[in-house]
């Protein structure tokens, strides 16, 4: 029996949607509204100290944080492998992934928050923001999202956040020189990973980050041509959330370029 506590349109909820996809598992999901802090709750902080999705639970043991759960499905279900044989390409695969949990999603929140996600924290009144705020349990992550959904794109986070990304992807497209995928020569779970980071990208109009290098691209329509894309990742996408990003889109993209061409 696999439960997965998840999200429509989070990227970390999407990694775990695609491995489940990829093996062909069946699971119970339980959608949380993030910006309604459902996951800030006590029943499910009992679950997820940390107060964010996903969170699996197999045979009623519970397994956080998207990266370990990822690995824990490979090893419980080694038949469709997601992880290469080959020890220094799993170690490649390793540290595309640790990059994600050390900089590059608290980046993409930054990013989604100051972009878009902000307006619907700005409808709540101020006593229910407060509550919201003061119920986050990492001091890093509540001033991070403090400052985003007040200054927005004028947040001292912005800019950095959005430069990580441009660094990122310069980083891909030199690893790509080497072949298809990011850890070898097979889709693993670093491809795994990205995957819904490239999604994000589009979603808010900074792609023009890999617009003009072909082999990200790509890679990119490999990665969303699986049928793992559609059935994971794109039959989730929230009608709500994507009218906020597209609105929002042109305006972050003419930002984004006034940034990056300091």
């Amino acid at each position: 029996m696999i439960e997965l506590y998840h999200n429509d349109m989070s990227v970390c909820a999407a990694k775990v949607r695609i491995v489940l996809a990829e093996k062909g598992l069946e699971w119970k999901g339980h959608t949380l509204n993030l910006r309604a802090g459902e996951a800030l709750k006590p029943e499910y902080l009992r679950l997820n100290p940390n107060g964010v999705v996903p969170t699996l639970v197999h045979d009623g043991q519970v397994v956080i944080e998207s990266t370990v759960i990822c690995e824990y499905l490979d090893d419980v279900w080694p038949e469709t492998p997601l992880r290469p044989r080959d020890p220094y390409a799993r170690t490649r695969m390793r540290l595309w992934t640790k990059q994600l949990d050390e900089g590059v999603h608290a980046s993409t929140g930054t990013l989604s928050t100051c972009i878009a996600f902000r307006h619907q924290h700005l409808k709540k009144s101020p006593d229910e923001l407060k509550r919201y705020f003061d119920s986050i349990p990492q001091p890093d992550r509540r001033e991070r999202l403090q400052k985003a959904v007040e200054f927005g794109m004028d947040s001292p986070t912005f800019a950095p956040a959005l430069r990580r990304f441009d660094r990122l992807i310069a980083d891909i497209d030199r690893t790509l020189t080497e072949g298809d995928w990011l850890a070898g020569d097979s889709f693993s779970l670093a491809d795994v990973a990205y995957t819904p980071y490239m999604v994000r990208l589009e979603h808010l109009g900074l792609d023009d980050a890999f617009r003009s290098r072909p082999r990200v691209v790509a890679w990119r329509d490999r990665l969303f041509a699986r049928p793992s894309f559609k059935t994971a990742v794109a039959d989730w996408f929230n009608a709500g959330i994507l009218a906020v990003f597209e609105a929002e889109r042109e305006s972050a993209r003419e930002k984004a370029a006034r940034i990056l061409k300091v």
